[in-house]
Parts: C-alpha cells; sequence; structure tokens
C-alpha cells in the first residue's frame, strides 16, 4: 500500500470535515443531542469517600421528587482552608454535631457544599435517590422535610456571598437536582428563611438568590422542565412556648452565629418522621 504523505493526509480530513459540516452532521452532534442530555452531575464525593460515621438507620426514601431545594449556609466561619481534606473534615463535624448533640440518626442536609467548591453526599442514600428521581427524608426544615431537599453552603453569608468557587459548585449541583427531578429552578430553589423564622441562609446569600435561579436556567440550556405546585406556607416555628419548647433542634428565632450548624429549625411536629429528641 504507497504511503500517504502528511499533507494528502491533512487535505482529506479537511474535505470530510467541511462535508460533515455542510451536511449538518458536526452542528448536530454538538448542539441538540448533547443539551437533550441536559446538565452533567457535578463530582459528589459519597459519604464513604469523607468517612461519615454509620447512621443509626437507613434514610427513608420516599417514592416522589422534591418539589423545593433549599439553599442553607452552615453559620460557620468563612474560613481560608479550601483543600479536599476541609471539605471532608465540615462533613464529619456536621454529622457528628446532628448526631451526637441533636440527637439524630445521621447528619440532616442532603448534600453539602464547601467553600472550596467541593460537593458532598450528605445523609445516607441521598445520591442514589436523587439519581432515581427519589426523595431522602433529611432533618432541614421543620414541617417541610417530606418534599424539600437541602443543601448546606459551608459559611456565614449575612454580610459577603460565597467564594466563585463556591457559588459555582452551587450553581452546578442544583441545575443537576432541577434536571433530575423535572422542576424549574425559578420556583423551585429557595432559602431556609422561605420557609421557617430564621435568619438564614444569610441576608447576603439570601438576596442573591434570584441572581442564582438565573445562573441555573443558563445551566439548564435555558429551559424550565416543569413548574412545581402552589408555594407552601412559611412556618414560625417554633416560639420557645407550648408544646414545641423543649429539644427541638434550632428551635425559636435563629440568631444566626451563636452556634456553628444552627441555623433556623430543622424538625417539626408535623414531619413525616420523629426523631429521637423530638418524639
Amino acid at each position: 500500500m504507497p504511503a500517504i504523505s502528511r499533507r494528502a493526509f491533512l487535505s482529506s480530513a479537511y474535505l470530510s470535515v467541511a462535508l460533515l459540516s455542510a451536511q449538518g452532521g458536526i452542528t448536530s452532534l454538538a448542539g441538540p443531542a448533547l443539551a437533550a442530555r441536559g446538565p452533567r452531575r457535578p463530582r459528589v464525593y459519597t459519604r464513604s469517600e469523607w468517612q461519615a460515621d454509620p447512621p443509626e438507620n437507613k434514610a427513608e426514601v420516599l417514592d416522589r421528587a422534591p418539589d423545593r431545594l433549599v439553599v442553607h449556609h452552615t453559620a460557620t466561619a468563612n474560613t481560608g482552608a479550601a483543600d479536599l481534606a476541609a471539605a471532608f473534615r465540615l462533613s464529619r463535624s456536621i454529622q457528628r454535631y446532628h448526631m451526637r448533640h441533636n440527637g439524630w440518626e445521621d447528619i440532616g442536609e442532603q448534600f453539602t457544599v464547601s467553600r472550596g467548591g467541593y460537593v458532598m453526599e450528605g445523609r445516607n442514600r441521598s445520591l442514589p435517590a436523587a439519581e432515581a428521581g427519589r426523595h431522602v427524608l433529611g432533618a432541614q426544615v421543620a414541617d417541610h422535610n417530606d418534599h424539600t431537599l437541602g443543601v448546606e453552603t459551608e459559611g456565614t453569608y449575612t454580610s459577603c456571598l460565597p467564594p466563585a468557587r463556591q457559588l459555582s459548585a452551587l450553581t452546578s449541583l442544583l441545575a443537576w437536582l432541577c434536571d433530575a427531578y423535572g422542576l424549574d429552578p425559578q420556583v423551585a430553589v429557595i432559602g431556609h428563611r422561605d420557609l421557617n423564622r430564621t435568619a438564614c441562609p444569610g441576608d447576603r446569600l439570601y438576596a442573591y438568590l434570584p441572581q442564582l435561579r438565573a445562573d441555573v436556567v443558563r445551566r439548564l440550556g435555558g429551559r424550565a422542565p416543569r413548574r412545581p405546585g402552589a408555594a407552601p406556607p412559611r412556618l414560625a416555628l417554633p416560639d420557645g412556648s407550648g408544646d414545641l419548647s423543649g429539644d427541638l433542634s434550632g428551635g425559636g428565632t435563629a440568631l444566626v452565629g451563636d452556634l456553628p450548624f444552627e441555623h433556623g429549625p430543622a424538625v417539626g411536629p408535623h414531619d413525616l418522621t420523629r426523631h429521637p429528641r423530638v418524639l
């Protein structure tokens, strides 16, 4: 077989590309075909990777999607430690606090985003449930845990915004979740204070939510899969009086910054699953 010169090979390749372009082949592969697949799932570090403690019980998986994605902040220091090891320490610290201090069966929220932009799975079974379009019952918004999924954003955002890498990771995670669950980010992405009386996720991050929703829409290619139902009622839980004055985590008006990981009501009397300290 005669040898083919480099010039002849390149000329042939150029003609092939030109022909494909003229016929629309390249455009169709790089355009609608890719866009139809939706946003790629961000790298989510699993519980085994951040060395989670075993939960007391398996989380309950509901055979339906959540209708709201709730943005929280952790009410912790805005640390400069942004590496993966710091992200793993954060998840272990949150889980330890939720289980040992609050008496819960496991970490409360479904996902956590570190200041370094790392995304971690939270409550057990959360990642496979989301991939299957199902919802893991968490402990992160009082009386709304059966239909809301919580994302913890490391830091305190009362007077500043999260760093760019954290916002980018948060946007990617929310876009993937909206696509997985068929949610319209303009309606589904909310703050903790939209449902409970709390300062969470901080004044600055809460004021940024309209921009965050718009960024999520852009990640989805400008499409909104569907619109959830009417907005659930905002609850003022609890007020330190009556039967709810006991050991309900984050009870009362949350004074963000009083304690790390305390950023508002997380479990209420009407949640589907009651946790040991609120039985």
